[in-house]
């Protein structure tokens, strides 16, 4: 008898470049791939017809309100942490980032390319999120769509000013 067994996992790789351009920190980290976006992921892959994504988007957690991630966190209720942007700081200019993603291959797919925060006020990070379907809004703070994953850096919150610039690069595998 052959058995497979799968996981889905992900990985967050944040850097953030000083005003100048330097190099001012870089954190790897796993994630939390929530309930919610696990059972998304699965009816869109295996029941899904003709399914267009909406998002993803990219989304970074505040320090504001901090406390933990959760498997059963949801875009309308994750206790335990606030997006960073229009009323917790640090605040970026525009919007969330839209993923942009790679083909998959060997069961992996990442990003393209990183998603950009252009940071205009001071503030501390502690990790970032993805969410994307139905509802799913490049607002922030919108509460829409389906979340699917959210991650905490390993080492502690992480210091931003402004002018500063984070990449959010992400992979995720089965």
């Amino acid at each position: 008898m052959t058995h497979e067994a799968a996981q889905i996992r992900g990985r967050f790789t944040v850097e953030c470049r000083n005003p100048d351009g330097t190099l001012a920190w870089r954190e790897e980290f796993d994630n939390v791939v929530a309930t919610v976006g696990k059972n998304a992921l699965l009816d869109a892959g295996l029941a899904g017809s003709a399914y267009t994504v909406t998002g993803p988007y990219v989304g970074l957690i505040s320090s504001v309100g901090w406390s933990a991630v959760a498997a059963s966190d949801t875009m309308t209720s994750h206790g335990g942490w606030t997006e960073a942007g229009s009323t917790n700081a640090p605040t970026y200019s525009g919007n969330r980032p839209t993923a942009a993603w790679s083909a998959a291959s060997g069961g992996a797919k990442s990003f393209s390319s990183a998603a950009v925060f252009s940071i205009t006020s001071s503030g501390t990070v502690e990790g970032a999120f993805l969410v994307f379907g139905s509802g799913a809004s490049n607002t922030i703070g919108n509460t829409g769509g389906v979340l699917f994953s959210a991650g905490q850096f390993q080492s502690g919150a992480q210091p931003v000013t402004n002018g500063s610039q984070l990449n959010v690069s992400y992979s995720v595998s089965i």
